[in-house]
């Protein structure tokens, strides 16, 4: 029997309030979400009149995070990946011992991180304080890379995790991040399954559209798995079988126009399964 190892990235919904994304997915047919500790801040990246959500906080509501724990119990959805963790010159990785002590009580089974400090060697150390951070509250920890970050190819997350040391991190492989940084199918069936600790799926043309910066397409503008140009299903047959996929399909564009969040996560959902996921 297949494992069910979908499920939703905080992207996909743009900060659905968390209570409601645990019952949503739940019904979806997913397992898993990413979680993040407060929602997006979508005025910081051009929406600021966009409001699908009310406020909410994981961080300072205790009566939310009993709520959500109880939801999640009650449907068997758990965050597979806590986000909202990033080594940068403007910040210490000390000071997110709460965000982690927060995320171990919700049950976070891993923690991604990225890198935007321009030291290499800074980030190697940063990402090695982390690491420990996260295995002594008792989860994983993940390394994500992307073209417009300091560890920005496959090899260059490969080569902090041997810095981190064998066992203490694994690599994040996002589907759009992987081709258009030049990776391939072959480069992660050549992997030691053991690397892997989490994919996020989507699809994107191969070649980046013009005048549309990297970030924003990657943070708003996905295309629903299939109907792209990346090479997903080979990708998904060469990812460990048991390997948690996170669904990350920002298309902020339709949301704003008015397609409701369900039918959103019902459509990629649909997809995802159609490729073999």
């Amino acid at each position: 029997m297949a494992i069910n190892r979908l499920g939703i990235e905080n992207l996909t919904h743009m900060g659905m309030p968390p209570v409601d994304l645990v019952k949503l997915v739940a019904a979806s047919g997913c397992t898993g979400i990413s979680g993040a500790l407060g929602p997006m801040p979508l005025a910081m990246f051009g929406y600021p009149d966009f409001h699908p959500y009310p406020d909410w906080s994981l961080e300072n509501d205790p009566a939310l995070r009993r709520e959500m724990k109880a939801a999640m119990a009650d449907t068997g959805v758990r965050i597979e990946l806590g986000e909202g963790f990033r080594v940068g010159a403007d910040r210490d990785v000390a000071d997110y011992a709460h965000g982690l002590d927060l995320m171990a009580e919700l049950g976070a089974v891993r923690i991604n991180a990225v890198s935007m400090e321009p030291s290499l060697e800074r980030t190697y150390d940063e990402l090695a304080l982390l690491a420990d951070m996260v295995i002594e509250r008792g989860m994983i920890f993940t390394i994500e890379f992307a073209p417009m970050n300091t560890i920005n190819y496959l090899a260059s997350a490969l080569a902090a995790i041997d810095h981190i040391g064998k066992g203490r991190a694994r690599v994040l492989i996002d589907a759009m991040h992987l081709f258009r940084s030049g990776g391939s199918v072959a480069d992660v069936a050549a992997l030691d399954p053991d690397v892997i600790g989490y994919a996020q799926l989507c699809d994107a043309p191969m070649v980046a559209p013009e005048g549309l910066p990297y970030f924003k397409e990657a943070t708003l503008a996905r295309m629903v798995p299939g109907t792209g140009e990346l090479p997903l299903a080979e990708w998904i047959a060469a990812l460990p079988a048991d390997l948690p996929i996170g669904i990350e399909v920002p298309m902020i564009e339709a949301l704003v126009s008015g397609l409701p969040v369900a039918d959103h996560i019902a459509n990629v959902v649909k997809a995802a399964r159609a490729l073999g996921a």
